[in-house]
């Protein structure tokens, strides 16, 4: 009996050993509020996202579909809205694709090679100064393009869900 108790230890600081360490990012509790401090019209499966911390400030947009491209004229982020987004909240209805998974880069195939950061329905990342994509790069002012995703489609260091 107690070779194999040994045995099931070693076996599982192994397997602790084995997993690589990553950065995961523990979200700062004073960053993530609750929808209703952040949104302007409660769960009504929009995405948002302000100029300043704390969902204030210019309300750069909100959309209920993907935009792939927050700098050019089309979709609900326009201009100026690229890379100028301090807080965020994801006012998405719960099931199906329900998290928002945003951007380093611009959509389409390089969108993921310039890193993500998700936000799972019900939550405002109100200062997106203490959050980093899974590039690294900070995420305050960094934000190209954003779109609604699976839970399953975000790495687990970079999902953010309460």
């Amino acid at each position: 009996m107690r070779k194999t108790t040994t045995a099931a230890v070693l076996c599982v600081a192994a397997i602790a050993m084995a997993v690589p360490a990553t950065a995961a990012q523990a979200a700062p509790s004073a960053d993530v509020r609750i929808l209703a401090d952040c949104s302007p019209h409660g769960s009504d499966g929009k995405v948002y996202a302000w100029l300043h911390s704390n969902c204030s400030g210019t309300l750069l947009g909100s959309d209920v579909g993907n935009d792939a491209n927050w700098g050019d004229a089309s979709g609900q982020f326009r201009g100026s809205d690229d890379n100028n987004a301090t807080s965020v909240a994801n006012n998405g209805h719960v099931g199906g694709k329900d998290v928002v998974a945003f951007y380093r880069l611009t959509g389409g195939g390089d969108a993921w090679t310039g890193g993500f950061l998700c936000a799972g329905p019900g939550v405002a990342l109100t200062d997106l100064h203490g959050y980093a994509f899974t590039s690294g790069h900070n995420a305050n002012d960094r934000i190209s393009s954003h779109q609604w995703v699976y839970p399953a489609d975000c790495a687990r260091d970079a999902f953010i869900d309460s």
